[in-house]
């Protein structure tokens, strides 16, 4: 393993024990050359997941983006960085036991949804917001009536929330 440091090869496992994931492995290593210490996860490769975009176009599944996407939409959030790695985690694993080799964007789209649905409402609505593409304040409205019990809205909103519905 070459250390990110010096880029020196020679490096040693110091400690290695079970990942997060089923198929992972946590490993802390030390490089010989700078003393420096890192960790790495090794994973068993599975077969590749092709997502299907909406134009057509197809592209391995990245798991990154997806982490990215949570981040940003928990972004100054009380939400650990442990939290959305499992939920990533998990949304990954869902994925991989479909066992399709090629899955439409909107699946993994609503699976990112429904994971921040029950982490946190403001995430799931930033998220939503930008993935579904609203317009405007009615589309935030529209999404946010299933989250507010009606009876806590204010008797001025019955009005937006009829005006919603009616877009629908």
């Amino acid at each position: 393993m070459k250390c990110p440091f010096c880029g020196k090869q020679n490096t040693r496992v110091i400690d290695s024990r079970p990942g997060r994931i089923e198929f992972e492995v946590r490993r802390r290593r030390e490089c010989q050359g700078c003393d420096q210490r890192f960790t790495t996860y090794e994973r068993f490769v599975k077969m590749s997941i092709m997502i299907v975009k909406k134009d057509g176009r197809r592209e391995d599944f990245n798991r990154e983006k997806v982490l990215a996407g949570i981040k940003k939409a928990c972004e100054k959030r009380a939400i650990s960085i442990n939290r959305i790695e499992e939920t990533v985690d998990a949304i990954e694993q869902d994925l991989r036991e479909i066992n399709d080799r090629e899955i439409p964007s909107k699946m993994v789209g609503e699976k990112i949804i429904a994971a921040l649905k029950q982490i946190d409402d403001v995430a799931y609505v930033r998220f939503a917001s930008v993935y579904r593409e609203f317009k405007d304040a009615i589309d935030f409205i529209q999404e946010l009536k299933d989250l507010i019990p009606k009876e806590c809205l204010p008797p001025e909103f019955d009005a937006i929330l009829d005006k919603a519905d009616d877009r629908s």
